[in-house]
């Protein structure tokens, strides 16, 4: 994923299909000079943690 794209993501409030290795996750901001996103699980949001944005997939559902 490019950075402007994950900065949208984080900044709407309808909830984007975004994975990290196989999982949903929720962008919850992003970090412009490092490049990296704080996420956390939809199934775990108590845990946190940073990624670079390049390592999430958005995930286009077709209804």
């Amino acid at each position: 994923m490019d950075l402007q794209r994950a900065k949208e993501i984080a900044s709407s409030p309808v909830m984007a299909h975004v994975t990290h290795e196989g999982h949903q996750v929720y962008i919850q901001s992003v970090d412009e000079e490092t490049q990296k996103a704080r996420v956390y699980h939809l199934k775990n949001p108590d845990h946190r943690y940073e990624v670079h944005v390049r390592d999430l997939t958005e995930q286009h559902v077709v209804h």
